[in-house]
């Protein structure tokens, strides 16, 4: 594979917040839940099961690192992904390490072994 294949430098950078930002289970259940539409805080906080605090800290960590994006509406704020692949990602992971199917696009299947796909 030649280097310029390769993400460049910025790009690289950008990846690592963003994974370092899945690093915690909280997150990654605001992750998948938003995955499925938008939520507000109150949403995410019984999903997550903390306090509206820890979750909006957590918001923080994905908004910086530029996973999520916020839309007010009156009172209310609403979050949803700003990056639409990742909750995908995050399902396949997950199904992947519990052994359960996988639904891969054709273009994937190519170099995949010893899983179980679709």
């Amino acid at each position: 594979m030649k280097t310029t294949e390769f993400q460049s430098e910025p790009s690289l950078e950008m990846t690592e917040q963003v994974m370092k930002a899945l690093a915690h289970r909280s997150r990654l259940l605001i992750v998948e839940t938003i995955g499925r539409g938008e939520a507000c805080v109150s949403d995410l906080q019984q999903v997550v099961g903390s306090d509206m605090s820890t979750v909006s800290k957590h918001l923080t960590v994905l908004k910086n690192a530029g996973v999520v994006e916020d839309r007010k509406a009156g009172l209310q704020v609403y979050y949803r992904l700003r990056i639409p692949c990742i909750a995908d990602f995050v399902h396949c992971i997950g199904s992947v390490m519990a052994g359960l199917p996988v639904k891969l696009p054709p273009e994937l299947l190519k170099n995949v072994t010893g899983i179980n796909v679709q």
